[in-house]
């Protein structure tokens, strides 16, 4: 059995690395940085295969899958993506298109193709690293908000549709809160909470993973947040979410 990790280099996708690796799993690693994949190979005692790609582009997705897919591929984690703050009108308009096709197209093209290889056979598991903006709109982050919304919603429509049918492939979506990994400081942003560790993180995404969940949020506060959030009038939310970005910065 073998599991598939985009944005396997660093944080939350180098630990469910970490774990799967402790449960077994051979591994197929994907990141743009082969230096650090190499080093996280090292140091697990199962299988790595590594890949090198850069997954803003759609050719590079294809090609990943071309060279990953197998009878013996299990789980498909899509994890690569990042943010960027600053008012829309201001954002680099090249960095943004690049977040939407690593973020979203990346995402959108290997769910597909390696949904289609589970479907046939029946099983499978894809976990797909949304966010908890992926329930709400996000000013001063509003295209990796968007992204998020995107990554959610795809993931809750292609899981009802399984469901529908009798498929046995899971699908799952893991929307953290803040997280201590590199993705603050490339997206330029101080979190004003603090962040669950890459680890608790990763080990809550694998644990809901296997339990069938659609929605996994890890951490009480952020499903208190959550909560409170589907009782408040959207524009409440969105004028909040304002002020809670506008302290990042």
């Amino acid at each position: 059995m073998r599991a598939i990790i985009t944005g396997a280099s660093a944080g939350i996708g180098r630990d469910m690395a970490r774990l799967l690796a402790a449960r077994g799993y051979d591994l197929t690693l994907i990141a743009r940085r082969e230096d650090r994949l190499r080093a996280l190979a090292a140091e697990l005692p199962v299988s790595c295969q590594i890949l090198t790609a850069d997954l803003s582009s759609v050719r590079e997705c294809r090609l990943v899958y071309e060279a990953a897919r197998g009878d013996d591929v299990e789980i498909l984690i899509n994890n690569a993506g990042f943010g960027l703050f600053g008012p829309f009108a201001e954002t680099d308009l090249d960095t943004e298109l690049r977040m939407i096709q690593t973020n979203v197209v990346a995402v959108h093209v290997l769910t597909k193709l390696f949904l289609q290889d589970f479907r046939k056979r029946g099983s499978g598991y894809i976990l797909n690293v949304a966010s908890s903006a992926g329930f709400m709109a996000g000013p001063l982050m509003a295209t990796y908000y968007a992204t998020k919304n995107y990554v959610l919603r795809l993931t809750q429509a292609i899981r009802e549709e399984l469901r529908q049918e009798g498929c046995g492939v899971q699908v799952a979506a893991l929307c953290p809160g803040p997280v201590d990994t590199e993705f603050n400081r490339v997206a330029d942003v101080r979190f004003s909470i603090g962040g669950l560790s890459s680890e608790t993180v990763a080990r809550c995404a694998i644990n809901g993973m296997f339990r069938g969940k659609g929605v996994i949020v890890p951490g009480l506060s952020i499903k208190l947040g959550l909560a409170v959030r589907r009782l408040a009038p959207e524009a409440l939310v969105t004028r909040v979410a304002y002020h809670i970005q506008h302290r990042k910065g």
